[in-house]
């Protein structure tokens, strides 16, 4: 009789979810709409959850390695918020120091450009001159383009009305750029708040959580879920460990391969490519693409040279470093990294990439455990 009321529990939640997903599918512009609504809502909650996640791997360390020996009676107290602050301090000057070496090296690279633009200008304007004296033809274009008759009357009324609706345009294009720079910014400042409460309360918090799981699911269910919630938290922490191991050592690799080609702006262009590289697979093509242009600048006899060595060293790190270093952390084969990069840029951009990795790591796991224990039941 149980076994039968079990059966009719287990049908009657499939048609309802049946019927949910029936439903969803017909009115999915209003889902769509709720759905964008409750991200607006919960946006700080999730800035403040990454925040946290992101400053607990430092915090961890300080706490575990650093301030293990302080054991007095202030430190019951004054660790947590210490490890809070030395955290927040560290990612505050890493920050910081990626901003106060490439922001001036930008900048005086945009005041070169802009002094070598109008020789560059006039180089042009007498290719172009020499241009029309080999090609009559070209040089026929231009003489029709001089007599050619412009209703300036015409054109005078057209510029005045783009300009009647592009201020208007510029406008509103302003407001909503403010709105959101300022939506933003709150968004911001609750989520590090959020961030901060959760890392000083963080024990009690986890505690509050497993105690409403062990209530309200069964032992088993309940022992499945901490275990892919730890699982999940590890790969994570790994991979954002791995991430920013290996782009310090690809940025390394550069700057010392840059020194030894006496290449400019070694420095720069060495810690803008570990920068980049965060984002996994693509970022380094990036900093690449910045490189070129900068090189271009200085001195573009030298940009062959740096294309050549960048996917060179490109090359090592991608079929060396990156496995081993964020591929072995996470316990996931190159070739998966490169298809959950792919599929999660394609799906939801950088943010995609940055989660897929251990998303798809951790379904690995779990799909090696089960396919062990079916094995072993077989046999």
């Amino acid at each position: 009789m149980g076994f039968e009321r079990d059966k009719i529990k287990q049908i009657y939640r499939i048609i309802l979810f049946c019927a949910l997903m029936i439903l969803a599918i017909i009115y999915i512009k209003e889902v769509i709409a709720m759905i964008n609504v409750l991200f607006g809502i919960l946006m700080p909650f999730i800035i403040g959850g990454v925040i946290a996640f992101i400053l607990n791997i430092p915090l961890c360390g300080i706490e575990t390695k650093l301030l293990k020996n302080w054991k007095s009676k202030s430190s019951v107290k004054l660790k947590r918020p210490v490890s809070i602050l030395l955290s927040i301090l560290i990612v505050v000057l890493i920050i910081f120091i990626v901003v106060i070496t490439v922001v001036p090296q930008l900048a005086s690279t945009v005041s070169v450009l802009g002094k070598k633009m109008p020789v560059a200008m006039n180089n042009l304007m007498k290719y172009l001159d020499d241009l029309s004296v080999k090609y009559p033809q070209i040089q026929a274009y231009v003489v029709d383009l001089q007599n050619y008759k412009f209703d300036w009357t015409s054109i005078t009324n057209n510029l005045a009305d783009f300009l009647k609706s592009g201020v208007s345009n510029v406008l509103s294009s302003t407001f909503s750029v403010a709105s959101g720079i300022i939506g933003g910014f709150v968004n911001f400042l609750i989520g590090f708040i959020f961030a901060i409460y959760i890392l000083g309360q963080k024990e009690s918090i986890s505690a509050a959580l497993k105690k409403l799981m062990k209530a309200y699911l069964k032992p088993e269910r309940n022992d499945r879920i901490l275990k892919i919630c730890k699982l999940l938290y590890v790969n994570f922490a790994n991979f954002i460990t791995g991430q920013c191991v290996e782009a310090l050592i690809l940025g390394g690799m550069f700057v010392v391969a840059m020194f030894i080609f006496r290449l400019p702006y070694a420095l720069m262009v060495g810690i803008l490519i570990a920068f980049t590289a965060l984002i996994p697979i693509v970022g380094a093509f990036i900093g690449c693409a910045v490189g070129i242009f900068l090189i271009l600048v200085d001195s573009p006899s030298k940009v062959i040279v740096f294309v050549i060595l960048f996917f060179v060293l490109q090359q090592i790190e991608g079929n060396v470093i990156y496995p081993k270093v964020v591929g072995d952390k996470v316990g996931l084969p190159s070739i998966l990294v490169l298809m959950a990069v792919t599929i999660g840029g394609s799906l939801f951009g950088v943010a995609g990439m940055l989660v897929f990795i251990p998303l798809v790591s951790t379904a690995y796991t779990l799909l090696n455990e089960n396919v062990a224990i079916r094995s072993k039941r077989k046999k």
